[in-house]
């Protein structure tokens, strides 16, 4: 039986998925950093601003980083 009164701190979307591609969101309230999307291909992460597409941080393949930020 789950306990009530435990607070989640975060909580973790998974989005979308294309190409091979995973797209994550993170909700919670410890909120960091403009709003953003993490992006997951194979071993490369990269996060992305969710109002300009802008790659933030991280490294993902050119072909993969144009789809993610289109």
């Amino acid at each position: 039986m789950k306990n009530k009164n435990i607070v989640y701190d975060e909580c973790i979307l998974s989005i979308s998925m294309f190409y091979g591609i995973l797209i994550r969101m993170y909700l919670g309230n410890k909120e960091h950093n403009s709003p953003h999307i993490h992006a997951y291909y194979q071993d490369e992460k990269a996060t992305y601003d969710i109002r300009t597409g802008d790659k933030m941080e991280g490294k993902m393949p050119k072909d993969k980083e144009k789809l993610v930020s289109a």
